[in-house]
């Protein structure tokens, strides 16, 4: 987990793939933390990756060093908690203009049942269960 984390944390941006009907979507995201053994993302509740989510929580997120890749599947649970929020909004201060833990906007998102694979060319991929 720490090393998937270190990982994400590190490239800054990833990638979020949902999909919408048959349609896939992929949009830069930059919030990631680890809370409570747990990959933990956010968003808006009012944004269509969140209703996207909602329909299908089955999600991937990929990321590039310039070097190796990572990619990590499962599926992204909903975590309504206002500790789960304080949390991930104390790692990023800088949203709290935008977001409260406290408002009805506020997601944040753990990964369930997921898998992340480090890739490059180099080397064979290497998996981990998260």
């Amino acid at each position: 987990m720490d090393e998937v984390f270190e990982f994400l944390k590190n490239c800054g941006t990833y990638y979020l793939a949902t999909v919408d009907g048959d349609q896939p979507r992929v949009r830069p995201f930059g919030t990631i933390a680890v809370f409570e053994g747990k990959l933990y993302i956010q968003t808006g509740k009012v944004k269509d990756v969140s209703k996207q989510l909602q329909a299908n929580p089955k999600a991937e997120i990929c990321a590039f060093n310039g070097q190796a890749w990572i990619r990590v599947a499962g599926k992204l649970i909903r975590d309504d908690r206002i500790e789960a929020k304080t949390y991930m909004l104390e790692q990023y201060p800088h949203l709290k203009a935008m977001y409260s833990a406290e408002d009805d906007n506020t997601e944040v998102l753990y990964f369930e049942d997921a898998v992340a694979v480090f890739s490059s060319f180099g080397e064979a991929p290497r998996t981990v269960n998260l």
